[in-house]
């Protein structure tokens, strides 16, 4: 049993960003209610799938939840989930708070039914300044928070997004970090409160720990960014006949990786002398060190820098990690039975817990596969619930 049983989330996110935080808490315990429009959650129809609607990136963050859906523009749909709401503890959105507030979800009205719940708002910006009604998507806050700049200047001049939904998958777990303190609170007070959690600010805030650097003072020590990750060569290592990942980062590693290849020459050089000089001079060091990772095969790079104990990992792809000796070991990729889509790879909790092991409920969930027990077991009658179908304010669907 996770350590969130027996807590009820209301989660009306979709995409990405929503999706993947509320999938932590599900995986944590929590019976995440997923409310999803007539049309489903638009993920449902990412990539490849065997069925309609199930597509292989809404498997991978919808695990562990049930599924309603719910027409929240009718009074009727509206009125099922202020009423779902009445005895959970969390409320999670990631529309702009405006949109709330149009479907009279707002908090003031979510609070009036139910003082306790926690209110949680992912979206773009905050809400005290001018771009508060903007829309945001991942690209577009990567772009907001220095990334295509940083990467243009680690490049070759051109800017680009990271290939990972970064700041939907960082703000989403920031967003698991604001309910669980919300509900820590709940729990200590009965109290609950309107937290919002926005991306551009979170970004912001996560980008410059590393790049903010001189600009950090008042007046400017320099222009801003960590020499180190800003390198054009701070890249996999080319060997003679691959790619490998290795980092040689304290004065042990750079130590040991010299004598390890028999030249411990390199440590008289004053660029070598601590980690302050090796920064200023990391370009012309990690480029002098890309030529000597040609002279060898991966393999043989491997064993000796294990030996050496120098930090050292494989450069995987997409399905050579499928295979990865230590991922096997754990059982970190499982293969598990889908109702309707058969057999499918899941991915296990990254994090091992003593006591309260976190561990998906279940496979993602079919469009309102759920919504006749959700219905019932928060006091609808079978006759209420027929009459919401009738009315098109709930599409019930049969259990798979």
């Amino acid at each position: 049993m996770g350590p969130l049983a027996g807590f009820t989330i209301l989660d009306l996110t979709s995409v990405l960003m929503g999706p993947y935080g509320t999938q932590v808490l599900a995986d944590m315990g929590a019976d995440v209610i997923k409310v999803e429009s007539p049309e489903g959650d638009i993920v449902r129809q990412i990539g490849p799938g065997r069925t309609p609607g199930m597509g292989g990136m809404f498997h991978n963050a919808n695990r562990g939840k049930r599924s309603i859906v719910l027409d929240l523009k009718t009074p009727e749909g509206r009125d099922t989930l202020l009423r779902l709401a009445k005895s959970a503890n969390a409320l999670v959105y990631n529309v702009r708070p405006q949109a709330m507030a149009r479907l009279g979800l707002d908090y003031e009205t979510l609070r009036s039914i139910n003082p306790s719940l926690v209110y949680v708002g992912a979206f773009g910006y905050g809400q005290s300044g001018p771009y508060a009604a903007k829309p945001a998507y991942d690209d577009l806050i990567q772009g907001a928070a220095t990334i295509p700049t940083l990467l243009a200047a680690a490049g070759d001049g051109t800017p680009r997004y990271v290939p990972v939904t970064i700041a939907d998958r960082i703000v989403g777990l920031m967003m698991v970090n604001a309910i669980m303190g919300g509900l820590m609170h709940q729990q200590r007070t009965g109290v609950g409160q309107r937290i919002d959690v926005p991306m551009f600010e979170s970004m912001t805030e996560f980008v410059l720990v590393d790049h903010l650097g001189g600009l950090t003072y008042d007046p400017p020590l320099d222009h801003g960014g960590y020499a180190r990750l800003l390198s054009r060569y701070r890249r996999p290592y080319r060997t003679s006949d691959g790619y490998l990942c290795v980092l040689i980062y304290n004065d042990k590693h750079w130590r040991s990786f010299f004598e390890a290849i028999g030249q411990p020459h390199f440590l008289e050089q004053p660029r070598f002398a601590n980690h302050a000089a090796r920064t200023k001079h990391i370009d012309e060091i990690y480029e002098e060190i890309g030529h000597i990772f040609l002279t060898r095969t991966t393999a043989e790079w491997r064993e000796l820098l294990e030996s050496a104990d120098i930090p050292v990992m494989p450069m995987h792809t997409l399905e050579t990690i499928l295979d990865d000796p230590h991922l096997k070991a754990i059982d970190f990729f499982r293969t598990v039975d889908h109702p309707v889509e058969g057999r499918i790879r899941q991915m296990r909790v990254p994090s091992t817990w003593s006591v309260t092991q976190p561990e998906a409920a279940g496979p993602a969930p079919t469009l309102g596969q759920h919504g006749r027990d959700i219905l019932r077991e928060a006091g609808f009658s079978a006759d209420e619930i027929e009459r919401l179908a009738e009315q098109k304010a709930v599409h019930l669907a049969a259990p798979p």
